[in-house]
Parts: C-alpha cells; sequence; structure tokens
C-alpha cells in the first residue's frame, strides 16, 4: 500500500497540514487582535468634565488675582456655570449646531461670565482679571524667532472684538 504525502507529514512531524493552517490562522487572528486594540487605545482622550475646567480655571484666577475665600467662592460658581454651558455648546456642535449660532452663544456666554466675575473683584483685581482673559484667549506664548527684524508693536484688541478676531 502507498503511502500518501500527507501521511509521511504526520509520520514526521507529528501533526498534520490542517493543524498547521489553523495554527496560521489562530496567529493571524491574535495578531489582528492585536492590532486593533492598539488602535483602539491611540483614540482621542476623553474630554475633561466642566467642573475639571472650572477647577483648573479657578486655581489660575486664585493665583494670579490672590482672591480671598469670599471672592472665591462667589467666583467658582460663575466659572462652573460658564464650564457647563461651554460643554453645552460643545455637543450642539456634534449635533451639527450653526457655527455662526454657536458663536454668537460662545460669546455672550464669555462676556456675562466676565462681567459677573469683574463684579466681585476689587479695581486692582480687575485689570489683572482683564490681562488674563486677555492671555486665554490669545493662547499660549510663542516665542520669537532672533532673525526676525520687524519689532513693531500690534495692536491690542480687547473684549468680544478679540473673540471675533481668532
Amino acid at each position: 500500500m502507498p503511502i500518501l504525502a500527507n501521511e509521511l507529514t504526520t509520520a514526521r512531524f507529528g501533526f498534520g497540514l490542517r493543524r498547521l493552517k489553523m495554527k496560521k490562522i489562530l496567529i493571524l487572528f491574535l495578531l489582528f487582535i492585536a492590532i486593533a486594540s492598539g488602535a483602539y487605545a491611540q483614540q482621542q482622550p476623553k474630554m475633561p468634565t466642566a467642573e475639571e475646567i472650572a477647577k483648573k480655571n479657578l486655581d489660575e484666577l486664585e493665583k494670579k488675582l490672590k482672591l480671598n475665600p469670599t471672592q472665591k467662592t462667589v467666583i467658582s460658581t460663575y466659572v462652573l456655570s460658564q464650564a457647563k454651558d461651554e460643554q453645552g455648546l460643545m455637543k450642539m456642535q456634534q449635533s451639527g449646531a450653526t457655527r455662526e449660532m454657536l458663536m454668537d452663544r460662545y460669546y455672550k456666554i464669555q462676556e456675562d461670565a466676565s462681567r459677573n466675575i469683574k463684579a466681585v473683584l476689587k479695581p486692582e483685581q480687575q485689570k489683572e482679571y482683564d490681562a488674563w482673559v486677555l492671555e486665554k484667549r490669545s493662547g499660549p506664548e510663542k516665542k520669537k524667532k532672533k532673525g526676525k527684524k520687524n519689532n513693531e508693536d500690534d495692536e491690542v484688541v480687547d473684549g468680544v472684538e478679540a473673540l471675533k478676531l481668532q
């Protein structure tokens, strides 16, 4: 009786070609799962909550303006309300609201919060607050290039007009 090639490999290596194919498929499947889970892990980080944003902003304000406990308590409610309203706008944006409508509401939220916070501050703190707001609106400071010869000062725009320019 002639010996078949499949029987030879089974006798020689202790397993058949089917088992070898199944192992290859299993290894490829596990490799695919590993790659897919790695891609899933690299998705965008979770957005901070309104409470986290409010705490960060309040801590910055407290450090910058040297708030007393009463001011801190009152301002914390305004900052938290502002953060919640802004997160509501983000949800509206995801649901397909128009940019113009969102920007109008954003400016209104910013102005209301700024007006309420300024009402709690002393005059010297108000100046520091205005500087802080401008700093936040303009984003992080960028270092100027050393080879730049043009040293002209940029025009400073304040309030809602500064937001509209961005």
